[in-house]
């Protein structure tokens, strides 16, 4: 069996960055006898599954929820539905290090031992390969859409590291709405062997504007991490940085995390509007910083780092003051209440999960199918070693 797995991965490491499907359709019927293969992607807006075929060929989307397909990419784990004469539908979910990125859907002749486990791993390497391939070619970047992006949202979903990550010390999930025309709100993470930086960004503005200041301090921040500089450090070269281009005329929000791995001890720096509630021991209640300045608003701001401990067990939900408004537009202790519950009823799905439905809980209460303002979700769910 392994055979087959070194065939696939040899197939798609030669193939052309749009042929993947194809390559992996051809091996896997020839070394598994499987057809009516497909690949699904996640749409910007976590709502259907889209098809990579192209016309005349392609296909139907399905939805995440309440579908075979989705059931494999809500779940992570392979689903197998009978389809009659002996044959079965196997449904394995695409995801790259904790990053869901779609399903390989396929009819087989039967199920046998030990062929779904290769299979799945199949789907693994292929999700591997997309991440590579999407450096040379838009085929997979157009699949996922369900509608047409801004390009303010072209822009900002460029940005993202992905919509979630594993570790063994935690998990992460994020989700950015409204998904096709989102402007100013973003996040970033970074891991390495002992710390986990995690940053959620709330930009003035509308449209374009709002756009180009959060790539700005984005990339600013980005770049201030990456030369080791320290977390509060980064938030003043940032402050320069933005405060330079707009003179004070502009400025923006981040709570920015700089968590020790081992210990789940943090440095903390609160600049600005995204706030964080905890679920600890079924209880959830907002985590208050000490409050300073958004970034680019005052020239030279200097900025101090908070001490935070992260428990095992800890879910932490960081939201962008897009959901609050979404959550209760009335009042601040309101929406916290509304968050609160929210929070609490999807305490049993993984943190990759829960961005999402927050965001959908959320839009049902408050009776918007979408938010006025960007809306932006983070979950962190820490295990610690």
């Amino acid at each position: 069996m392994r055979n087959g797995l070194a065939t696939v991965e040899r197939a798609l490491r030669t193939a052309a960055p749009h042929e993947l499907p194809d390559a992996v359709r051809g091996v896997l019927a020839e070394r598994y006898a499987a057809d009516s293969v497909e690949l699904y992607l996640a749409d910007y807006g976590l709502t259907v599954l889209q098809p990579v075929s192209v016309p005349p060929d392609a296909g139907q989307p399905v939805p995440v929820h309440d579908s075979p397909a989705g059931r494999a990419f809500g779940a992570q784990e392979p689903f197998v539905e009978p389809v009659g004469g002996g044959r079965v539908r196997a449904h394995l979910p695409v995801t790259v290090r904790g990053d869901r990125l779609g399903v390989l859907t396929m009819t087989l002749p039967g199920q046998r031992d030990g062929v779904l486990a290769e299979l799945a791993e199949i789907a693994q390497v292929l999700g591997h390969e997309l991440i590579v391939a999407e450096r040379d070619t838009d085929l997979y970047l157009r699949a996922r859409r369900r509608d047409r992006l801004t390009l303010a949202a072209e822009m900002q979903w460029h940005l993202l590291p992905g919509r979630s990550c594993t570790g063994p010390e935690f998990d992460l999930g994020a989700q950015l709405e409204p998904a096709y025309a989102v402007f100013g709100d973003n996040y970033d993470w970074s891991v390495t062997a002992d710390r986990l930086m995690l940053y959620v960004t709330d930009g003035m503005g509308e449209g374009m504007e709002a756009a180009l200041l959060t790539s700005l301090t984005v990339n600013a921040l980005r770049n201030a991490r990456r030369a080791g500089i320290p977390l509060a450090d980064q938030a003043a070269l940032a402050d320069q940085a933005v405060h330079a281009h707009y003179r004070g005329r502009c400025h923006l929000s981040v709570l920015m995390f700089d968590v020790e791995l081992a210990t789940g001890r943090a440095q903390v720096v609160d600049a600005g509007s995204p706030r964080m509630l905890r679920l600890r021991n079924g209880t959830v209640e907002r985590v208050r910083f000490d409050a300073q300045l958004p970034l680019g608003m005052f020239e030279e701001t200097d900025y101090v780092a908070q001490e935070f401990r992260i428990e095992p067990g800890d879910r932490l939900v960081l939201v962008s003051d897009g959901v609050h408004g979404l959550a209760s537009p009335d009042a601040e202790a309101s929406a916290d209440a509304s968050l609160a519950r929210a929070i609490l009823s999807t305490r049993l799905l993984p943190a990759a999960e829960v961005p999402h439905a927050v965001l959908r809980e959320s839009a049902r209460r408050s009776g918007r199918r979408v938010p006025n303002d960007d809306a932006l979700v983070v979950c962190l769910d820490w295990r610690g070693r």
